[in-house]
């Protein structure tokens, strides 16, 4: 009597574990397949050969240059990440723009890279803040202290979502949308995606005011990704494309794997990101309407544009990390010019411009930074309250937590006057109007009053 063939069996003789061998074993044992005949039909399972990484760094266009030795630390750290990442084998194109900056160990693909993959979506590459974006609304002649405010009111920074009692109403069709998604359609990530609508998190996000050079016109922009979300979705599909590395390309880093676009968990990733690009745009409409409820006034214009996340033209993807998008094709509901943001003291860059072979249908997303957090918190000397009078004299800046984080100021950033000669440079958007700045609202340093701090000193005094 023929002993049963088991998973061990196949194994051992080379097929990797996956959905198919339960009933391909069913097959193999009801139909007693052994030998020629058993070798015959597994040949359909064979796993193919690994793809191999590019032997050399697919060509990509530099769109930046170091204008001091800072800076030539920084240009040299993005080149040479970008030249490994770019031998990854589902990579045809690429480029970097002027506010590049390190994002990870080499090989991770810089904040102000574009990578353009055949028919295949990296989830690292669009990181855990699934489209990142800004949002401007026109409120005409209102008073910007007044927006300000309201606003202030209105918005939340910092961890976590809203109470029940504070939470805006979740659109049923968006609703539907997670639902009906393989990735998105859990009770967790519905229950995050309601609490955190209305919410812009923190770092570098923020929520500006100021005046159109062109009309006086004061205008409110938001910046912010898609919260818990989008980082839900990110880690979910980090585990997929991880699977996916190991059975087809190995050699590739972890970060870079990826999800192929002509398989099921590709379409439906596919599908998720554009919900959650829904879900990012709703939230910001929801602060900026609430704005507009406040005061009982009227929305004279709106426009908004992602600069993090995943663009598809025919069988290509455009990952663009930290990238601000000038075609008009990566942009299905485009109403409106595009939004650079540079620094608080700065004016938001009202841009447009056309596609060429060394940008690749984008811009800059703002001004980057030659430093980490750290490095620029330790080059500050002086009182932190000295620094932010000296850094945003004239500006109404307020932080959310009420705690100052002077790695928002604008000396943590980038010159922003090189940024924007770069753009011309290598042209990457004409600017057509700026919003020259009133004031915003940053999250600050909430970890400085974080829960888990405040309960964790009450127990050092208890025990003294």
């Amino acid at each position: 009597m023929k002993t049963k063939t088991t998973g061990h069996d196949l194994i051992a003789l080379g097929y990797r574990q996956g959905k198919w061998m339960k009933e391909a074993i069913a097959h193999i044992n009801d139909n007693g397949l052994e030998g020629e005949a058993m070798a015959s039909y597994l040949e359909q399972f064979k796993s193919p050969d690994p793809i191999a990484l590019h032997n050399a760094p697919v060509a990509f266009s530099i769109n930046i240059k170091a204008e001091n030795e800072l800076e030539e630390d920084n240009v040299s750290k993005v080149i040479n990440s970008m030249q490994t990442l770019m031998k990854t084998p589902t990579l045809v194109d690429g480029a970097i723009m002027p506010d590049a900056c390190p994002a990870g160990p080499d090989g991770t693909i810089p904040v102000g890279g574009v990578a353009v993959a055949k028919n295949a979506i990296h989830p690292g590459m669009h990181s855990a803040d699934i489209c990142c974006s800004v949002m401007l609304t026109d409120f005409g002649k209102a008073d910007p202290k007044d927006i300000l405010d309201a606003a202030h009111a209105n918005t939340h920074f910092g961890p976590g979502g809203r109470d029940r009692n504070t939470q805006f109403r979740f659109p049923k069709d968006l609703l539907e949308a997670f639902e009906t998604n393989v990735f998105l359609n859990d009770k967790e990530m519905v229950k995050i995606a309601r609490s955190h609508l209305g919410t812009q998190g923190d770092g570098n996000h923020f929520l500006f005011v100021g005046r159109s050079k062109k009309t006086g016109n004061t205008m409110l922009v938001t910046h912010h990704g898609s919260r818990g979300p989008g980082a839900r979705l990110y880690t979910k599909g980090m585990k997929i494309a991880e699977r996916f590395r190991k059975e087809l390309s190995p050699d590739t880093k972890k970060q870079n794997a990826w999800i192929p676009f002509d398989t099921e968990e590709g379409q439906s990733y596919w599908d998720a990101l554009q919900v959650i690009r829904q879900w990012t745009k709703t939230n910001h409409e929801v602060i900026h309407n609430s704005v507009a409820d406040t005061l009982e006034i009227a929305i004279e214009n709106r426009y908004w544009n992602e600069h993090n996340f995943v663009f598809k033209d025919g069988d290509l993807f455009y990952h663009a990390k930290g990238a601000t998008p000038l075609d008009a094709k990566f942009m299905p509901d485009i109403t409106g010019p595009r939004l650079i943001p540079l620094n608080m003291s700065e004016p938001v860059l009202i841009v447009e411009g056309a596609t060429t072979t060394t940008n690749l249908g984008f811009a800059p997303h703002g001004a980057g930074r030659n430093v980490s957090r750290t490095q620029h918190r330790k080059s500050k000397t002086g009182s932190i309250m000295q620094i932010f009078n000296e850094e945003t004299r004239g500006l109404d800046v307020r932080f959310f937590s009420k705690e100052i984080d002077i790695t928002e100021l604008p000396s943590a950033y980038k010159n922003a006057k090189a940024v924007r000669t770069q753009m011309d440079e290598f042209g990457l958007g004409k600017v057509i109007d700026e919003v020259m700045p009133y004031g915003c609202i940053m999250a600050g340093d909430w970890q400085k009053n974080a829960p888990w701090k405040i309960r964790r000193e009450k127990r050092k005094k208890n025990r003294k």
